[in-house]
């Protein structure tokens, strides 16, 4: 028998097998740097009567921009991207290298959810794969790719993840889209349940692109900003447009090389991962913001992504406390707001809050206070900073008449809410032109970053 002529023969199958999705590796990756593990690890599936070359994975290292990845991606060609139980082992084989070398990984998601035929052995492996991604979070980063259509416990796969992409294509749902729209008497399309846009509430940290390529190029930032905390950046730049609008359209311009993870969700707080001045920061930049459970939730999964990675933790403060509404009040946003501070709390790099607009009851204290953590605290000379909004504090603190009411608004507003008032008591480090913002942000970025 002719060794080398059957392992060409066995090569091409698998080859064959994994067509596309080698393709989608290429586009992920750097030019020829992929290399493959477990090649030719394979069963029979007698559910679809197939072999399952490489179980229906792909996997191996390669690089992204120049830096060190390993590369998981399902192959939907073989049994619809299924996962079996030595699937989730292959994978699991990957996660262990990547946390022994200390090296992110990127997944390329394809999958319809289980492999039919292996009963309770592939829950034994999803359980096990789950908790393998689970606990490298915060050790090594980790990308997912819906490169399709991802349902069941690929789904969960993605949750676990730093980022997850999409692109017009991407489907990501619990459960198959059919059976969804079933349940609720409907007959949408695929994307319109779980595409981008129609996840807006699920918290996770999505991102829209056009391409895998547009993913690598995203995936190349994010690991720059991660792993070159300081660069040599112009560092004497005032932004004179500020002192005329201050709002969160003109602040997140100060931000370089930013990248805003889960635009579809809550968009009236931007998380932005991004430079200023040439330094790593992780931004939280507020539109006029009342508190729900959604946007705590969202901006609690982006503290922590600045505490696994190291990144100081910037806000830019524009909020008057918690929504006051029946539906907000029954519901998780003082348990998100219990699970916020105690990440706050285990950030051990700089925390740096700036009083763009209003600081209102706990919209100073979750994102402003000195007695949360925030080491370096300024305000605009136009901020708010109270207890209420004008309207409640003027009638409470300075116990307006009816026939006064205007006139205490006004005064409320000019005294009681003057940004001076919190910094006599210390509160404040400094009340600033907001023109000059960035160059306070650098100055205080190298004092306090290790």
């Amino acid at each position: 028998m002719d060794k080398i002529k059957l392992l060409k023969e066995r090569k091409e199958a698998v080859v064959s097998a994994g067509k596309t999705v080698r393709e989608d590796i290429a586009a992920l990756t750097d030019s020829g740097s992929f290399v493959e593990l477990s090649a030719f690890s394979f069963s029979k599936n007698s559910f679809y009567e197939e072999d399952a070359f490489g179980e229906g994975v792909v996997t191996g290292f390669a690089t992204i921009g120049g830096y060190p990845f390993y590369i998981v991606a399902q192959n939907f060609a073989v049994c619809n991207g299924g996962l079996s139980k030595a699937n989730c082992e292959k994978i699991a084989k990957t996660l262990n290298c990547a946390e022994k070398n200390e090296t992110p990984v990127v997944y390329l998601l394809s999958s319809h959810g289980v492999r039919v035929g292996e009963g309770v052995s592939v829950l034994e492996g999803i359980s096990s794969l789950l908790l393998k991604a689970t606990q490298l979070k915060g050790t090594v980063a980790q990308y997912a790719v819906v490169n399709g259509e991802v349902y069941g416990s690929s789904a969960a796969l993605a949750s676990v993840c730093d980022c997850v992409f999409f692109t017009e294509k991407s489907v990501l749902c619990t459960h198959s889209p059919f059976v969804l729209t079933a349940k609720a008497g409907k007959n949408d399309a695929k994307t319109a349940i779980g595409g981008y846009q129609a996840i807006k509430e699920s918290a996770l940290p999505a991102l829209s692109v056009s391409s895998i390529q547009e993913a690598s190029n995203v995936i190349s930032q994010i690991t720059s900003l991660i792993n070159e905390p300081m660069i040599d950046a112009d560092l004497n730049q005032p932004v004179p447009a500020l002192n005329q609008a201050s709002g969160a359209d003109e602040i997140v311009k100060i931000i370089e090389n930013g990248v805003e993870l889960g635009a579809n969700c809550s968009p009236e707080v931007k998380t932005i991962i991004g430079r200023v001045g040439g330094i790593s920061v992780a931004a939280i930049v507020f539109n006029d913001v009342r508190l729900n459970a959604l946007n705590v939730k969202k901006m609690k999964n982006f503290a922590e992504f600045a505490c696994c990675y190291g990144l100081p933790l910037v806000t830019f403060v524009d909020c008057v406390g918690i929504e006051a509404s029946i539906q907000v009040n029954d519901s998780s946003v003082l348990k998100e707001i219990a699970e916020y501070l105690s990440i706050l709390d285990a950030i051990d790099t700089a925390k740096i809050a700036v009083i763009s607009g209003k600081a209102v009851g706990l919209g100073y204290s979750l994102f402003a206070a000195k007695s949360v953590g925030f080491d370096y605290t300024v305000a605009f000379a136009n901020a708010q900073i109270s207890l209420f909004e004008k309207e409640v504090g003027a009638e409470i603190e300075l116990n307006a008449s009816a026939g006064q009411k205007e006139e205490v608004e006004k005064m409320y507003l000019e005294e009681a809410s003057d940004p001076f008032h919190a910094a006599k008591n210390g509160y404040l480090d400094d009340i600033i032109e907001p023109k000059f913002v960035k160059q306070y942000l650098i100055a205080s970025l190298q004092m306090l970053i290790k």
